[in-house]
């Protein structure tokens, strides 16, 4: 096969102008002979058994070219790309202008090439870094997300109900006289105080004992969800069966002890201490990073083909499938279950993958303007974090994965680390912190009439980020 002519049609596309000689197309012609003469039957011979001029002259001469072609078009078309000395992302038209045994083949091929990039100004970037510290608050925190994970719940007896107690009770709401439809449930678990119901409710329930029976008065807020309980005056009547309290156990070298492999409250803070200094250390690099990655997308200048966005889009929903696979879950499973199709999913992906198309091609053009290249001791170290982290032998994980990309993943992130390392990094001021709101849940071991949600609950404020969040409560 001969590469004629590469010519240009447009930025970063070309048309390749090939030749199959005479004797490369009969060779595949009788390739595809011998291997599709055995399907064939003619009168007057055994199946499988006709010459091929007989063939030939009874189906038409031109009968194995299609095959012929199918046969030779991979490697005409790797060896094309070999030969022309471009950087093809992806092969596009086919074209037969002549085709004969005694003429061979002459055909084009368009191809889409690896567009050229430039970038300047990538040294001495601005970014900011945000200012890390651990207070004591922050390491007292630590312990009382430990205290609530290994706090038990104790049920109370001899006194009434108290804010921050949690009470099992039943409930039965009317609204001029008649049930509505939520607003009976039983054996409810609520936490008094939490603002979980509407304002007044759980107040009501303060200072009754177990098995007391009792009324709670309260009117439904303007903003309700539920459009004919909105302002309405309503009773409910309530059971109260159990009151409970959550104990948390005491900070002490013994609490220490059961929680850590540590023996002592000071061994143990400065552990925590060290930890969260370590990961806010680690959110912050990563923060300077994504700045970094940003300047670099906004400095880099390229024509960028849609075929290279759309390959990279197909990128990002392989390992998106290889990963719902890996939990037991098909791609197929997956959408019907969002109700979302690939279209959908290209759509959702096609930014980020422009993003890291941009990306790449801004690193790859630092690391050639830098001549930054991979040591065989990096490569080989790489290798190995692969083939530890998937539990493969070395040599298997060679075979998979070529050096070129290996090489390349290791010379985009010298690139990231060079500019990193010439960036003017303004630390940022430590904001002041504002105190967190609690929130508090309640766990309904009943139902609600018609398995609405209890009108005792307040509006649920309706948010994209928010649909497949815990509902939030109102106070």
């Amino acid at each position: 096969m001969n590469v004629k002519a590469t010519n240009k049609v447009e930025t970063n596309r070309y048309e390749l102008e090939l030749e199959v000689s005479p004797e490369e197309f009969n060779d595949a012609i009788n390739a595809v002979f011998k291997r599709e003469s055995k399907k064939i039957n003619i009168h007057g011979f055994r199946k499988g058994h006709a010459p091929r001029a007989f063939i030939e002259k009874y189906y038409g001469e031109e009968v194995f070219y299609e095959a012929a072609i199918d046969h030779l078009y991979r490697p005409m078309v790797m060896e094309a790309v070999e030969k022309s000395g471009l950087q093809v992302i992806s092969i596009g038209e086919f074209k037969i202008d002549e085709i004969g045994k005694d003429k061979g083949i002459q055909c084009k091929l368009n191809v889409v090439t690896k567009p050229e990039a430039t970038i300047e100004g990538y040294k001495g970037i601005e970014v900011t870094r945000p200012a890390v510290k651990v207070t004591e608050e922050d390491v007292n925190q630590e312990i009382e997300r430990v205290r609530e994970r290994n706090s038990r719940i104790i049920t109370v007896e001899g006194r009434a109900a108290e804010n921050g107690d949690i009470v099992s009770i039943d409930f039965d709401g009317y609204v001029d006289g008649k049930q509505f439809d939520g607003g009976k449930a039983d054996n409810y678990e609520l936490t008094l105080g939490a603002g979980q119901f509407i304002p007044g409710f759980e107040e009501q329930i303060v200072g009754h004992n177990v098995g007391d029976a009792f009324d709670v008065n309260v009117t439904f807020p303007e903003d309700y969800h539920a459009e004919e309980l909105k302002g309405k005056e309503s009773v409910f009547k309530i059971n109260l069966h159990e009151i409970k309290v959550k104990e948390l156990p005491t900070v002490d070298d013994e609490f220490v002890k059961d929680v850590s492999e540590f023996d002592t409250l000071d061994e143990y803070k400065k552990d925590i201490e060290k930890h969260l200094l370590e990961q806010r250390e680690k959110a912050a690099d990563n923060d300077v990073e994504n700045q970094v990655v940003d300047a670099i997308i906004e400095k880099v200048q390229a024509e960028i083909p849609d075929e290279m966005v759309e390959n990279e889009v197909d990128e990002i929903i392989n390992s998106f499938a290889y990963r719902l696979q890996s939990q037991g879950l098909k791609l197929e499973t997956y959408l019907k279950y969002t109700g979302q199709s690939t279209d959908d999913l290209r759509v959702q992906y096609k930014p980020q993958a422009e993003r890291q198309v941009k990306v790449r091609l801004g690193l790859e053009k630092i690391a050639e303007l830098e001549n930054l290249k991979p040591t065989e001791e990096e490569t080989e170290a790489e290798y190995q974090k692969l083939a530890d982290a998937y539990g493969m032998p070395l040599d298997k994980v060679k075979n998979l994965v070529t050096a070129e990309g290996i090489n390349g993943d290791i010379q985009n992130q010298k690139a990231i680390e060079l500019v990193k390392d010439n960036a003017v990094i303004v630390e940022k001021k430590e904001e002041e912190k504002k105190p967190a709101k609690k929130r508090a849940s309640a766990k309904k071991k009943g139902d609600s009439a018609e398995g609405e949600e209890s009108p005792a609950k307040p509006k649920r404020k309706s948010t994209k980020k928010d649909e497949a969040a815990e509902e939030k409560t109102e106070g």
